[in-house]
């Protein structure tokens, strides 16, 4: 197994997991990516995110999709993760984890302070993040304005 940076020969294979990541957590509806804009969002001049692939035998078996932040909390970018998915064939064969072991060597040599993300309560990944050392935000909710809060409030 290999774990890779995305090109943009890629993009079929990035929309396809992540539709069926959409698919395993019932958000099909709400995945508007597609392969045009993963290309022109993540592999022009100015990337507005970066890609781990986890590779076997020539054929793309997960993803991290990943992008980095700034925090006055800890005064150093942060690097934030939208998506780690593992085809369900291949879990529980250490893919996630050299996944998420790349991720926190693209932190290090990035100069992060932490990496963060968000995981469904009900996912069983919990467990997973949690014995990498991940810990639960107590204190802290993540919360969200869509396009059509965005536009009421600039108009």
């Amino acid at each position: 197994m290999l774990i890779r940076p995305a090109s943009p020969h890629d993009a079929a294979a990035i929309y396809s997991l992540l539709c069926e990541s959409a698919h395993e957590q019932g958000g099909e509806e709400s995945l508007c990516a597609s392969e045009q804009n993963l290309v022109q969002d993540g592999f022009g001049p100015q990337p507005a995110f970066w890609v781990l692939v986890a590779e076997e035998e020539g054929r793309a078996i997960g993803l991290a999709l990943y992008f980095f932040i700034y925090s006055t909390w800890t005064s150093r970018k942060g690097l934030y993760l939208e998506d780690l998915y593992v085809r369900p064939e291949f879990r529980r064969r250490g893919v996630a984890r050299r996944l998420m072991r790349a991720l926190a060597q693209a932190a290090k040599q990035n100069g992060c302070g932490r990496m963060i993300w968000l995981v469904l309560r009900s996912n069983p990944a919990v467990g997973f993040y949690q014995g990498l050392g991940a810990e639960a935000l107590e204190h802290w909710m993540p919360m969200q304005m869509k396009q059509q809060e965005i536009d009421s409030l600039t108009d």
